[in-house]
């Protein structure tokens, strides 16, 4: 069992409708995180621990955008629907929003990347992080290897993760690879 004490920060990554069926870029099945994540929002929120929710936050001319040089259509544009958290997210008041790729030129996969969550987890002495959300072969994945390189212990919630497969497969070696860094792979009944 995983006990979740005062150290302890969930974060939920990139949940948006543009990665959610009826989006610009669908993670398959993406819709289907979001009553798992809203179980471990609960479970956190009456723990007392902080949640953090990444989004991807791009300009219209964003370098990941196919016509600038990308690989991907445009998605998750600054103030449109597609940017926008899924509207059964369980996005509270209290919780920290962590905005990313943000900037035209810069990709920012990572929610530590270009961005003060790092600074933000320090303040609060967190030590230990729980991850879910999309997709786990991009953005999730990036996450997790940069809050370990960070020093971080760090949770992925296997139960709460859903990959774009670009590749068939990809989604399996992203686990494997965030395992093999030191992140260990939990699911809601293992939380104390």
């Amino acid at each position: 069992m995983v006990k979740v004490g005062k150290q302890a920060a969930l974060i939920v990554v990139d949940v948006q409708n543009d990665f959610c069926p009826g989006g610009a870029l669908p993670v398959p099945e993406g819709d289907k995180v979001v009553p798992v994540l809203n179980r471990y929002i609960d479970f956190f929120r009456a723990a007392g621990a902080p949640i953090f929710f990444t989004r991807d936050w791009h300009p219209k001319d964003h370098i990941s955008f196919k016509e600038y040089g990308g690989i991907w259509p445009p998605h998750c544009i600054q103030n449109t629907w597609g940017a926008e958290f899924h509207p059964a997210l369980k996005v509270g008041k209290g919780d920290f929003i962590i905005s990313k790729g943000f900037e035209r030129s810069k990709e920012a996969y990572s929610g530590f990347e270009g961005t003060d969550l790092d600074d933000r987890l320090k303040r609060l002495n967190i030590k230990e992080l729980f991850i879910g959300g999309l997709a786990t072969d991009y953005c999730v994945k990036h996450t997790v290897l940069g809050g370990l390189k960070k020093g971080y212990s760090v949770y992925l919630l296997g139960d709460a993760v859903r990959g774009v497969d670009v590749n068939e497969g990809d989604s399996l070696r992203a686990i494997e690879e965030m395992v093999k860094a030191g992140a260990v792979k939990i699911s809601f009944k293992d939380l104390e």
